[in-house]
């Protein structure tokens, strides 16, 4: 906003200290008005109108004409200023604008001349580099390839300056030992205290050994012949005369080495004891020389505590207590895991083992080197030891003690070695080097290798297996072979071969339990799981007391035998690896079908075809219990097949000859047991049938014929089925019961069924052929035969038989109806849907009706 003020202002100055009046006055203002952020033209001319008007004329009513001079005259003075000020404005631009001028042309003239220094510098630059590279267009200028020239140059005098130093001072010692048997300057070199002084010392002596083996070969034992033909001009010095050396220089120089690795073994064990791994790896820096290490490697590992505490442990008895082992030699039992002193070895092993392999990486050089031979010396002396005498003992213990023991130490051991991989040991945190992870392996394979030589494991495992088999089943074997008698037929003769296995089997094991070098804890195992109480019970056979349940088939067993198996397999899996692994599983195939299938199996099967066999000729109702340990033969074969298909042949995988081979086997045992079940069942079927032949021959020929007079007072009327009905309904009713235990809900128990119930059909259908029958009477073979309907259906049978049921049906009719019904029956095709019978058929039932005779019969009979 302008500065708006009361005093008047001349058209050229405005005094500050004009007095007030009563006549408007100019504005005043400056540049400054204009260059305000906050100006605005409007305002401006306002200001100007405002300060041109008199102040009484500037309220009230305008009375008076508008009078403009007062606005011209301050409008004209304002110009005046604004003339001014514009005058003003226009020389200071033009003082700036000069000066603006000659600061660009001062500004041109540095950027010139900088320009210049630059390019000047970068012709320094590339004369520089030319001239490093040798590409100088001057000759006399000295390029980069002299100056490599002369640094080589220099750095080869240094190394013959050296090496000259060196050989005077080899050939110093030398003549000092060969002509004074003194060796006092390496002596003086030796006592220094620096691990450069003794590497020195050994390079020396190395070196003089060397000359010593050229020019004194006396002291060697052998004469050089080129030495002999020589001149002996310097013979003086020993170097090359025949003369040689005065002393046995090779004596001296080896003296001197000796004492040399003395000194630095001891000096290497105080360093070590100070756990100073700087003077450590000095001293066995030098010491490589000697032998490549190999004093100070073998005082590092023979003189470490943990091989000092350990031989003092090596004859500590392995530990765990009796009921610990007992626990190991149980075969129901779970492994209790890894022997309690080798197990804290082995930890404490692994601790060691780490934390030397800090200070190895630390005060060796060559701490690769160092590190196997310490490994190689756990492994071979304080692992192996206790690993043997574990096994020793567990092998004293049981068969099983011994392969459960292999198998719980080869597994701890194992996570050893994989946790000092893990570790990297001199690599830590790195990965562990290949070679170092080699040798651990190695090591672990060469623990175990005496234990899997040829085929001692899995002959291992199969006498143990073979044990406990016979042990289990020994009562069963020694009451089935007191079953068997003398073969007084051809087909007995047959099974005589079964006996003799069962008489072997039995005598083996007790050959077994005489032995001497069963340990008394397997002895006492093998007889608690034969369920005997000392040796003299199994010799005595005679006079051992057995109950049915000793000769009965046990599934509970079985599981146990499988259980043992299937140990076996996965030990075996664990320990002998994959390349013997098919032939492995098929010896243990061959073993579970001896045992399980033969012995067992078979065994039960043919004492149940020999009790079947028995019931045929029986004068009482035959005895078919022996169908109760059917459905345990049928679940063990199929316990056994699924363990062959799922665990053994699997494993063969790998083998195509091995596993067709086991393949082919087990289905001949399979089928050879399954023709024993078919053969079992089919005995029971001709005995089942002739019992129920028997009982029809029991038919009273009165029972179809029954009096109705008043004496009898109608009784039959009373009954629902004759006495013969009831007794094969419930004599087929329990064999129906066992057979369905027996065989279970399945195709065979159908099978079995059906062809009961064909057989008893065909039998009731001769049967009812052979009875005159009444009018009365029919009613009563009408009850019989809905009786047999009605069990014959409850069975399970084969969907296509049960429509041949409805002949019986037909068949109590025809001694029912009257002989017009007769007739219409017997038109076409009888015996439910689809006509099974002609009616033809049906002629020799309607002779038996007691009207047969009569009129209306007889013209029925003439259309049959």
């Amino acid at each position: 906003m302008p500065v708006i003020t009361d005093t008047p202002a001349s058209p050229t100055h405005l005094s500050p200290n004009y007095t007030r009046s009563l006549f408007p006055q100019a504005p005043t203002f400056s540049l400054d008005t204009f260059s305000n952020q906050d100006f605005s033209v409007k305002d401006f001319i306002d200001s100007l109108s405002d300060s041109s008007v008199p102040p009484n004329r500037r309220s009230g009513p305008s009375t008076q004409a508008f009078d403009p001079r007062p606005l011209i005259r301050g409008f004209e003075h304002a110009l005046n200023r604004l003339s001014d000020l514009s005058g003003d404005l226009q020389s200071k631009e033009t003082e700036q604008s000069a000066a603006v001028r000659r600061a660009e042309a001062q500004h041109n003239s540095n950027a010139q001349s900088l320009g210049r220094k630059l390019d000047e510098t970068l012709d320094s630059f590339r004369n520089l580099d030319r001239s490093l590279n040798g590409a100088s267009s001057d000759n006399n200028d000295f390029g980069g390839d002299t100056a490599v020239k002369i640094g080589e140059r220099l750095e080869e005098l240094d190394r013959q300056r050296v090496r000259a130093q060196d050989a005077k001072f080899l050939i110093q010692c030398w003549l000092e030992v060969s002509e004074r048997g003194e060796l006092y300057i390496l002596e003086d070199l030796r006592r220094q205290a620096s691990g450069e002084s003794k590497i020195r010392c050994a390079q020396i002596a190395r070196q003089l050994l060397k000359i010593s083996q050229r020019l004194d070969p006396n002291s060697w034992g052998k004469l050089n012949g080129k030495s002999r033909i020589l001149s002996g001009t310097h013979g003086a010095n020993g170097l090359n005369g025949t003369r040689g050396a005065r002393h046995n220089t090779r004596e001296i120089v080896e003296k001197f080495s000796e004492t040399l690795e003395k000194d630095l073994l001891t000096q290497f064990d105080e360093f070590y004891r100070r756990a100073n791994f700087d003077g450590m790896r000095d001293c066995a820096t030098v010491l490589q020389d000697f032998g490549g290490g190999a004093s100070v490697i073998g005082m590092f590992v023979n003189q470490h505590q943990f091989f000092i505490d350990r031989s003092q442990l090596i004859t500590e008895e392995v530990g765990s207590d009796f009921d610990t082992w007992e626990w190991l030699a149980d075969p129901d039992a779970d492994s209790p895991g890894v022997e309690p002193t080798l197990q804290s070895l082995v930890d404490e092993v692994k601790i060691v083992v780490q934390e030397e392999s800090a200070i190895l990486r630390r005060a060796f050089p060559y701490h690769e080197l160092v590190l196997e031979r310490f490994l190689q010396r756990v492994f071979q002396q304080s692992i192996q030891q206790r690993l043997e005498m574990v096994l020793d003992k567990a092998n004293t213990i049981s068969t099983l003690a011994f392969l459960r023991s292999l198998q719980a130490s080869r597994s701890y051991i194992s996570s050893l070695v994989d946790d000092l991989k893990a570790h990297g040991l001199t690599e830590h945190p790195d990965v562990l080097s290949s070679q170092t992870a080699l040798i651990l392996d190695q090591q672990f394979d060469d623990l175990f290798v005496p234990y899997f030589v040829g085929s001692s494991y899995i002959e291992k495992e199969k006498r143990n297996l073979e044990e406990l088999y016979s042990s289990l089943l020994f009562k069963f074997t020694v009451f089935h072979s007191r079953r068997r008698k003398v073969p007084t037929t051809f087909l007995a003769s047959l099974a005589k071969s079964g006996s003799e296995m069962l008489s072997s089997a039995r005598d083996a094991y007790v050959e077994r339990l005489d032995s001497s070098d069963l340990a008394p804890q397997q002895k006492a195992m093998l007889l608690r799981v034969a369920g005997l109480k000392d040796v003299d019970s199994a010799r005595k056979q005679a006079d051992m007391e057995f109950s049915e349940q000793d000769g009965l088939l046990s599934i509970s067993n079985t599981k146990r035998m499988l259980k043992w198996l299937a140990e076996a397999v996965g030990r075996g899996l664990e320990l002998s690896g994959g390349n013997e692994t098919p032939k492995d599983v098929s010896a243990l195939l061959d073993l579970l079908l001896t045992h399980m299938g033969e012995l067992y199996l078979e065994t039960a099967l043919d004492a149940a075809n020999d009790a079947a066999a028995a019931q045929e000729n029986s004068k009482n109702e035959p005895d078919l219990s022996y169908l109760e340990n059917l459905h345990s033969a049928i679940t063990i074969m199929q316990l056994m097949l699924s363990c062959i298909k799922i665990v053994l042949i699997p494993l063969a995988a790998a083998h195509i000859t091995v596993r067709r081979d086991m393949e082919n086997t087990t289905t001949l045992a399979i089928h050879h047991l399954e023709d024993k079940i078919n053969a079992l069942m089919h005995r029971t079927l001709d005995v089942t049938l002739a019992w129920v032949g028997k009982i029809l021959a029991t038919q009273k020929r009165t029972d179809f014929r029954p009096k109705d007079d008043v004496q009898g007072g109608g009784s039959w009327l009373e009954l629902l089925q004759t006495p013969t009905c009831l007794s094969i309904f419930n004599f087929l009713s329990r064999v129906q019961n066992l057979a369905l235990n027996a065989l279970s809900p399945s195709t065979n128990l159908t099978s079995f069924l059906t062809e009961l119930a064909s057989g008893t059909r065909s039998l009731l259908l001769d049967h009812f052929k052979k009875f005159q029958v009444s009018a009365a009477g029919g009613i009563l073979v009408t009850k019989d035969i809905s009786k047999y309907i009605e069990l014959l259906r409850s069975w399970e049978l084969d969907p296509s038989f049960k429509p041949s049921l409805e002949v019986l049906t037909e068949i109590g009719n025809v001694f029912v109806i009257g002989p017009e019904a007769l007739r219409e029956r017997l038109r076409g095709k009888v015996g439910g849907p689809g006509g099974l019978w002609e009616k033809r058929d049906l002629r020799p039932y309607v002779l038996r009706r007691d009207d047969a005779g009569s009129v209306g019969v007889q013209s029925v009979l003439s259309t049959l």
